[in-house]
């Protein structure tokens, strides 16, 4: 019995699927009256979620036709007679095979219940352009397995693109590019690998993060592929280049995606984009090939060798070559040739000679951009004659002569750069107020004198948004200025600007400018001097280097970029600039400031990166909270009166690269747990009130510069401390870069470069620029003693090396000749004995060298740059012999003589200086420790008036911690 009751169970479980499958199918498969309801409902849904704050009622011109038949005869819908509605074979009451609602302004949440997903027929879907508040793709949309076409582009969409997709084998086309999209879990390769009819596919700007998978070449009936910024990696398939059918290939703006061009032979290719990624290699002649090629961009790349012909090319719109490695040439003839150019980018790519006259053949060039090359001569009368161009870009060149007043021509010019070359002369701003459409301008950094005008009706003149007059001798700010709405950034930087700021300047652009530079100006001041700056989306606001008086104006929250250094400013640091959550550098350096800092100048460490107060009257402790995550790179709080221990929070700033506290009154021990801080390249500690025996001296690897002049330290310095000093060891062979933020604008990039003060070659030196190139140690001015560690013998990068005015003994390290880059090497005024080692003749670039006031011996060396020093190098060491000494060397070896005394130095140098003054020449050879000058003087004193001062040693040996102030150092 029990056989048959389990046949009997197994018929009833088949029946029952047999329905729900019947159901599931009816359900799946709507009348043409059930599809037009579930347009209708999406209708609905998209209107009573309609946010009108943010979307408005934009949405009505689409759906105005959607509306339900209302008369006597017939009641229901007749959809396919709607906006962006396809029924089958035109039929009205066909299956709903397409909906085309792109560019709808539709606003709102799509989400798994949405009814579009119960159009089972449709086989063509477009919902671009809308606005979908970044809905995820639902899964449901695997249920539209009759699609042959998927548009989502610029929607909204946003999460992962769900695996559903991949069971939608029917497509032929599908685009979900400009999404805030992403292919991680699943991978690109399972999500598109089934999907083999593919004729078109574009993920531009969806976030993929992977290598461009292979299975992409056996995709043959792929017509177009775009997979811009995509943060691609790795090898580019080199076979996608050689499918037969593909006629758009974009993979541009990829810049870790690596790979190299083909042999080309009967290629189909239309449209080929692969700039600002790094393809290498040469570009092949073979390429002239492909001659349907309408754009060609392979700009931003890393392309070697000479740019070959493209003369077969002869339908291109757009050519963009540049940002690439070629060799140094001209620019090619063959270019005359391609007389359908639109767009032609050729900057940054080696180019020199003069702008040759075959340009004037492309006369339907509307962007040419030639800039950051090294042409020279002038502009031809000739180039004159392109007057459809819009853009035109040749900053950073050579360029010669006076602007000509020809550029009137270019009556549609949108964008002029100029900028960045030789020209010279005086020039009419008529000439360009004249440009009606004129939005970018750039003439500064030339030699020219720019003439202001009042000469130009308002009606007609351009609304600028960038306006570039840096280095053209204004005088005063050009007066159409005032009639200027909408601009971005106004850079006036290095001219002749006297007197205050004009009120209007401050009325103009308040919602759109961004960046404002006034530097290198003599401007006083602002009428009616603002408290608030009143630019909405000010990001930056640079007015260095002139003599402003008065407060620090408040900037909005949306700065980025303060600088106000090198002016007059006075007051205290405003609290509420702790509240600028999206400052980035913070520069008040050389101002009359004073007080101490805001108690929530803490929290602004999380946002900072470069913090300058250098040169104020600050005064207290510096902050002590700094916290986890720091951003801060750089820090200069020296030339204040700062005072306290330095705070261990200072070990959160794990990107701190500068950090210079020199010429304040900070104490306490070395701190060594500074060497935990692994990016640090530059400490300066000069003239505070550090003090005792430096126990640690290990890791700094990444260290570049040290300055711990004219403290307490001493001790001996122990033979391994250099040993782990990394950065130091090596010869630095490649491009010397600053040390410095970048930071990307609207408006464009800016970097900014840290800077610092050091005593270098015996002069107290501001750098504007910290070079990666530049090496250099200063430990004088303390109390070290011992021998000088051999572990300095392997820093073969140092530039100078200072151990003056120590008790340092022991004789002088042959093996110092091994650092051949060093240029400046002060051992002067301790207590060495032995001879000078004849190795020292091997460092070719010394030009700075001074043993002079120990107990050295035997003959100078002699040869190379040895053969350039002076008396003053070698002083107080009386059994030196030889040039430059008036003292000649015996031929025989004299007795053994005890080490010269004080005593002798006083007998040797008799009668140097009134004694009334000597204090003032005290004083003056503390002007940084190093000085030579002072060093050499300070020693003649000392030996005549010993007596005076024997007891007054510390007074000599470092007075830059008492007089910096008084010396007028800034």
């Amino acid at each position: 019995m029990a056989p048959y009751l389990n046949h009997f169970n197994m018929l009833q479980i088949i029946s029952l699927l047999y329905m729900l499958i019947r159901v599931t199918c009816a359900r799946s498969s709507l009348s043409h009256d059930e599809e037009c309801s579930a347009l209708f409902q999406f209708k609905q849904s998209m209107i009573h979620q309609d946010d009108e704050a943010l979307c408005g009622a934009s949405w009505f011109q689409t759906f105005h036709s959607w509306k339900p038949i209302r008369n006597a005869s017939i009641a229901g819908f007749d959809c396919c007679s709607w906006h962006g509605v396809e029924c089958r074979n035109g039929d009205a009451y066909g299956h709903v095979i397409g909906l085309d609602l792109s560019e709808s302004f539709l606003c709102g949440h799509i989400n798994s219940k949405t009814t579009l997903f119960n159009l089972v027929h449709l086989q063509n879907l477009n919902l671009a352009m809308n606005n979908f508040h970044e809905s995820q793709i639902p899964s449901e949309i695997a249920r539209l397995k009759q699609l042959r076409s998927l548009n989502l582009s610029y929607c909204g969409f946003s999460g992962q693109i769900p695996i559903e997709i991949s069971q939608m084998i029917q497509l032929s086309s599908l685009d979900l590019s400009r999404n805030p999209l992403q292919i991680h879990t699943p991978s690109m390769e399972n999500l598109m690998q089934n999907l083999t009819r593919l004729e078109e596919l574009d993920l531009s700007l969806v976030d993929i993060s992977s290598s461009v998978p292979h299975f992409l070449v056996n995709f043959s009936s792929l017509r177009l592929l775009r997979l811009y910024n995509c943060s691609l990696r790795n090898e580019f398939p080199i076979a996608i280049f050689k499918l037969p059918k593909l006629k758009i290939l974009n993979v541009a703006l990829n810049p870790n995606l690596i790979g190299y061009l083909p042999e080309f032979h009967n290629n189909s290719l239309l449209d080929l984009r692969l700039s600002r990624c790094s393809f290498s290699g040469r570009i092949p002649r073979s390429l002239s090939n492909v001659t349907q090629l309408t754009f060609l961009t392979l700009g931003g790349n890393k392309f070697t060798g000479f740019i070959p012909s493209l003369v077969g090319l002869s339908k291109l719109n757009a050519l963009e070559l540049n940002g690439n490695n070629f060799e140094k040439g001209q620019l090619p003839d063959w270019l005359g040739k391609l007389t359908k150019l639109n767009q032609l980018y050729l900057s940054d790519n080696n180019l020199n000679g003069e702008i040759p006259s075959f340009l004037a053949n492309l006369t339907k060039l509307s962007v040419f951009s030639m800039g950051l090359n090294s042409l020279t001569g002038h502009i031809p009368s000739s180039f004159f004659n392109l007057t459809q161009l819009t853009m035109l870009d040749l900053q950073g060149n050579q360029l010669q002569g006076p602007i000509s007043s020809s550029f009137s021509k270019f009556r549609g010019l949108r964008v002029l750069r100029l900028n960045f070359n030789n020209f010279i002369g005086r020039v009419d701003l008529d000439i360009f107020l004249g440009l009606n459409k004129l939005e970018v301008l750039m003439l500064g950094d030339n030699k020219i004198s720019l003439v202001p005008s009042d000469n130009y009706t308002i009606s007609t003149l351009s609304q600028m948004k960038d306006l570039q007059l840096s280095s053209c001798n204004l005088k005063i700010f050009p007066s159409f200025l005032r009639h200027q709405n909408r601009m971005r950034s106004l850079i006036l930087d290095h001219n002749k600007i006297e007197g205050r700021v004009p009120v209007w300047i401050w009325n103009n652009s308040q919602e759109t400018l961004q960046m404002i530079d006034l530097s290198f100006n003599s401007i006083t001041g602002f009428h009616q001097h603002p408290h608030f700056l009143t630019w909405e989306y000010l990001e930056g606001f640079i007015i260095r280097n002139n003599h402003v008086q008065g407060q620090i104006p408040i900037p909005p929250q949306t700065i980025v970029f303060y600088d106000v250094s090198n002016n007059n400013m006075s007051g205290e640091i405003p609290s509420l600039l702790c509240e600028m959550k999206s400052l980035r550098q913070l520069d008040l350096s050389s101002n009359n400031m004073s007080g101490t800092l805001p108690s929530c100048f803490d929290s602004l460490s999380n946002s900072l990166v470069d913090l300058n107060l250098r040169g104020n009257k600050f005064h207290g402790t510096m902050m002590d909270a700094f916290m986890h995550g720091s951003m801060l790179e750089s820090i200069d709080l020296s030339e204040n009166r700062f005072m306290g221990q330095l705070p261990r929070s200072l070990t959160n700033c794990t990107n701190l690269e500068v950090l210079s506290l020199g010429d304040n009154s900070f104490h306490g021990v070395f701190p060594f747990w500074l060497g935990a801080l692994t990016k640090l390249q530059v400490l300066v500690l000069r003239s505070n009130k550090f003090y005792g025996p430096i126990q640690v001296f290990s890791q700094f690897s990444n260290l570049r510069i040290i300055d711990l002049s004219n403290n307490n330290f001493s001790g001996q310095l122990d033979q391994s401390y250099f040993q782990t000093w990394n950065a130091m060891k090596s010869i630095y062979l490649g491009e010397s870069s600053a040390l410095g933020i970048g930071m990307n604008f609207e408006v464009g990039h800016s970097k900014s470069s840290y800077s610092m003060t050091l005593i270098h070659k015996g002069v107290r030196t501001n750098y504007e620029k910290i070079l990666t190139i530049f090496m250099a140690i200063d430990l004088s001015c303390n109390h070290f003693e011992g021998e000088i560690p051999l572990s300095l013998q392997d820093l073969r990068g140092l530039q100078s090396l200072n151990l003056s005015n120590n008790h340092f003994s022991g004789g002088v390290l042959p093996s110092l000749g091994y650092l051949k880059n060093l240029e400046s090497l002060d051992l002067s005024r301790n207590e060495l004995f032995g001879e000078i080692p004849q190795q020292l003749v091997e460092l070719g670039f010394l030009s700075i060298f001074n043993v002079s006031f120990n107990n050295l011996e035997g003959r100078i060396p002699h040869g190379k740059q040895f053969d350039t020093f002076e008396n003053n190098s070698y002083m107080g060491n009386s059994r030196l012999c030889g040039q430059p000494l008036s003292k000649e060397c015996q031929d025989s070896k004299a007795s053994e003589l005890p080490p010269p005394t004080r005593d002798t130095y006083e007998s040797e140098f008799e009668s140097l200086l009134p004694s009334e003054r000597v204090d003032w020449i005290i004083v003056f050879c503390g002007v940084g420790s190093g000085l030579v000058v002072g060093v050499v003087i300070g020693n003649f004193l000392y030996t005549r008036y010993s007596h005076r001062f024997t007891k007054r040693k510390e007074i000599w040996v470092r007075p830059l911690r008492n007089t910096r102030r008084n010396q007028g150092v800034s």
